[in-house]
């Protein structure tokens, strides 16, 4: 019983400090990458794969933002990571998709990736080719944000309030974010059934 008291309290403090300003931002840009017709790109790994497809389905069919993951097709990705080695498979699958300038990459990490730790290196280098080609770069994080956070145009850093629950607490709350988000007046451009339903 102690640790679920522990572990909700622990809910209440990262919620609370989460900045509200990095989500503005974050909203204000995928408005306007929207607007300029731009595509958005999710990658994560772990749990972050999972959040991934999850939020594509959410931004294309709530928020009308063309919307696709790697993870989605594991034949593709798969063969990616076999042929080419799992540090390139998702930057080669942005130049497969024509990554552009008007596109934007959305990053659901815990660490963000480090290239000195040899942690998320798919990550960077999906970053350093979006970076390469002009296309916004978008992340919820946590810990520090790592290699996410220092390029990003827009990031939420998850707050790290229990160095023992930093990958739960960011995870779960990529999710609560994001919902956030799509559910946001200037991003909803589609009803969610249940808010629909009288």
């Amino acid at each position: 019983m102690l640790y679920i008291k522990q572990y909700i309290n622990e809910l209440h403090q990262v919620a609370n400090g989460l900045n509200v300003d990095a989500i503005e931002r974050m909203v204000q840009l995928l408005t306007d990458l929207r607007e300029s017709g731009g595509r958005l790109f999710f990658l994560g790994v772990g749990g972050g794969a999972g959040n991934a497809t999850h939020a594509v389905n959410d931004f294309r069919k709530i928020c009308g933002i063309e919307s696709y993951t790697p993870i989605d097709n594991v034949s593709e990705l798969s063969a990616r990571i076999n042929d080419d080695g799992w540090d390139s498979a998702f930057a080669r699958w942005l130049k497969g998709s024509r990554l552009g300038e008007k596109d934007g990459i959305f990053v659901f990490s815990v660490g963000g990736g480090n290239a000195e730790k040899n942690v998320s290196v798919n990550l960077i280098s999906a970053l350093k080719y979006a970076k390469e080609v002009g296309a916004k770069i978008f992340g919820i994080v946590g810990r520090d944000g790592g290699f996410t956070a220092k390029v990003a145009d827009a990031c939420v850093i998850i707050p790290t309030v229990n160095p023992e629950t930093v990958t739960p607490h960011t995870e779960a709350f990529q999710a609560v974010v994001w919902h956030l988000i799509i559910s946001h007046s200037k991003m909803k451009v589609s009803e969610m059934k249940w808010e629909s339903v009288k």
